[in-house]
């Protein structure tokens, strides 16, 4: 995955991957959540069908428990990808906290349109 980079567009809500001519080939959606503490949530996570099996989706889920580390805040995910993700990669993606699973959840319910 040499040739794919990947930036963090926080306004949007979307970490995405880079192709060598700029266009998006793939995104992990998320959000921000804020109460009860500051947390990442990622709710989709997107390849486009021709970049399928080249690594972009893990590339993706380790940019974010990366940002997660760097940014001294937890990781809440709703994405079954990086449930996964996580799940096969114990060492880079501490458990979730199940109160901040349960409030992630409840803040996607209550804004049904944003995902």
């Amino acid at each position: 995955m040499s040739d794919v980079g990947i930036r963090d567009d926080r306004a949007a809500g979307r970490l995405e991957a880079l192709g060598g001519r700029g266009e998006v080939v793939g995104r992990i959606e998320y959000f921000v959540l804020e109460s009860p503490r500051r947390t990442l949530v990622p709710v989709h996570t997107v390849v486009e069908p021709a970049q399928k099996g080249r690594g972009i989706a893990g590339s993706l889920a380790r940019e974010l428990y990366d940002m997660s580390a760097r940014e001294q805040v937890p990781v809440a995910p709703l994405c079954p990808y990086v449930v996964e993700w996580a799940a096969r990669h114990p060492e880079e993606a501490p458990r979730a906290d199940p109160e901040l699973l349960r409030a992630a959840k409840a803040w996607l319910a209550a804004h049904p349109g944003r995902f």
